[in-house]
């Protein structure tokens, strides 16, 4: 295994070019449009069998992290690593002693616990299988996200959040230098998982947008230079919002509705901005086709094309995902779902202009 950290990594010990040379310039410049990839979570048991399923089934390897085979890989739980007077229980549940919560202690994360099994093992796959310099792709939760779940387990809103906004900065920071520690030429592509989003309008929300806003930028901003930063909701949300806080990339579900952010879309794509476009949907029984999932994304395109969006842009700034992660499914579904993301990559590749892809041709 590459350098030894003793797994213990601090949010002020990742160097300013942790990335390696490779990333230097923009990490979107590696990637190739119409990809296939992942999106957080998968379904398997086995740390290996996960990480042989995103080196075989993804263009753009994403580092998967398995909630099935432990509820230390769940989502939430990841985060909660290092956060004084806060602990997990046995079922993900989460356990507070007020008295004991301290916003500005420093938080820790242990890349040895069991919390990050997955991740590990899948990189260590990685390097064994020669990845080299291509990039990677992960995921780990938003402090918005992170603050409501804190703010559920009874912490006081105020206190919840700036415990999320420096739980997030110090995991990112510290997972980023392990994952360049172990593949120190392969850019990296971040993208913070912000499920909660889809309740930002309301008016029991417990932050206001703006807030909200300055939450993800935080986050994305401590990440190193030449690390591309990503937001995924899997699910309707203020757009306009979600592009104010500076994303690189928005990963987010191929759905109609995206008609209304056709302007935020597509000054998001002019200023160099990529989109993971959802392509099958994973929020219940998977029954989707290929062909299906085609004409849904194409009746996407099409329908922002009219509404002002470059179809070139849309084309080339463009990888291709499910919804969400599969962890709630089984290795043979989660497989499935991967072969229908990779029959539509093709049909993108195949078209020989944006134009006629748009229109369906």
């Amino acid at each position: 295994m590459a350098g030894d950290h003793g797994g213990q990594f601090s949010s002020d010990a990742v160097p300013s070019d942790a990335t390696g040379d490779a990333a230097s310039g923009s990490v979107l410049d590696a990637l190739r449009p119409g990809a296939a990839t992942g999106v957080g979570s998968l379904p398997h048991r086995d740390a290996k069998a996960a990480a042989d399923f995103a080196l075989r089934e993804y263009d753009l390897l994403a580092l998967p992290s398995l909630p099935r085979r432990s509820p230390a890989e769940a989502m939430v739980a990841q985060a909660l690593i290092g956060i004084p007077g806060v602990t997990l229980g046995q079922y993900g549940s989460i356990a507070v002693d007020i008295d004991a919560v301290d916003p500005r202690a420093e938080v820790f994360t242990d890349i040895n616990s069991d919390s990050f099994l997955g991740l590990r093992v899948c990189l260590e796959r990685a390097v064994a299988a020669g990845v080299g310099t291509d990039p990677v792709k992960w995921q780990f939760v938003g402090p918005v996200t992170l603050g409501v779940a804190l703010v559920r387990a009874g912490v006081p809103t105020e206190i919840a959040f700036e415990m999320a906004a420096a739980s997030v900065r110090a995991h990112l920071r510290a997972i980023s230098a392990y994952v360049a520690d172990m593949l120190p030429g392969a850019p990296q592509l971040v993208i913070i998982d912000e499920p909660w989003l889809v309740e930002l309008m309301s008016e029991e929300f417990p932050i206001a947008p703006d807030q909200a806003v300055d939450l993800m930028s935080g986050a994305m901003a401590g990440l190193s230079p030449g690390t591309a930063a990503g937001i995924h909701c899997c699910g309707p949300t203020d757009w306009a919002s979600v592009i104010a806080a500076g994303p690189q990339v928005l990963s987010i579900p191929a759905v109609v509705s995206l008609e209304a952010a056709s302007g935020y879309l597509q000054r998001f794509l002019e200023d160099g901005g990529w989109v993971a476009w959802g392509v099958v949907a994973t929020d219940g029984p998977i029954g989707v086709t290929a062909g299906r999932a085609w004409h849904q994304l194409s009746g996407v395109w099409c329908s922002l094309v009219q509404q002002g969006v470059d179809p070139g842009l849309l084309r080339r700034q463009a990888l291709l995902t499910p919804h969400c992660g599969l962890g709630t499914h089984t290795p043979v579904v989660a497989e499935r779902v991967c072969q229908t993301v990779r029959e539509i990559t093709h049909r993108v590749r195949d078209q020989a202009a944006a134009t006629r892809f748009v229109l369906g041709a």
